[in-house]
């Protein structure tokens, strides 16, 4: 295949980055393409030349999601630093962006697609929980001492750290309750010892 046949038109760039801004406002749950296509300035038709089908264009909503996510944990590896952090400050850096009111409608999408993937393994969801859990281990690690990232107890301590992290993130998504949410995840990496 050709470079041409895989690099998306001006148009379907344009389009996704509308109907990204749609998902954030209204969710992908329900979606139904003449609400989105009428509110992003184009049709159904288009957008199903464009994506292939309605599966076609979740997925790469999902793709675009996943990239913000992407361009947040870069943020944290070893691409984003000259040294590891640990996890616990790597922990303390990343809950403050997710508490931040303003990365709410990121992160309803985030919890949607998660949740969403787990019930429906083989649509258009399917995989985006499995890559969240990869990508966010992978961005942890890099935030590891190599000694401790290496050794036996590392990935527990990971993905201990992911737990927090995403426990606190859909309590908050529910509640809204910053300063308790953020309460409780200080008082869990005070247990993180060494981390």
């Amino acid at each position: 295949m050709s470079e041409e046949a895989t690099t998306p038109s001006a148009r379907q760039v344009e389009l996704l980055e509308a109907a990204y801004a749609y998902a954030l406002t209204h969710g992908l749950a329900d979606l139904s393409l003449r609400p989105l296509a009428a509110a992003i300035g184009s049709s159904p038709r288009v957008l199903i030349f464009l994506f292939g089908s309605k599966d076609g264009l979740v997925r790469a909503l999902l793709a675009r999601a996943r990239a913000d996510e992407l361009a947040l944990l870069d943020r944290f590896g070893p691409a984003g630093r000259k040294e590891s952090i640990g996890l616990v400050r790597a922990v303390e850096e990343v809950w403050a962006w997710l508490a931040a009111p303003e990365h709410r409608p990121l992160l309803r999408l985030w919890a949607e697609a998660y949740a969403r993937s787990l019930v429906e393994p083989d649509g258009a969801w399917g995989g985006f929980a499995r890559r969240t859990v990869d990508d966010w281990l992978d961005a942890l690690a890099g935030c590891q001492p190599p000694a401790e990232r290496d050794g036996e107890q590392g990935t527990t301590r990971r993905t201990l750290a992911l737990a927090v992290l995403r426990g606190a993130l859909l309590d908050l998504l529910a509640t809204d309750d910053e300063a308790r949410v953020t309460a409780a995840v200080r008082q869990q990496l005070t247990h993180f010892g060494g981390c």
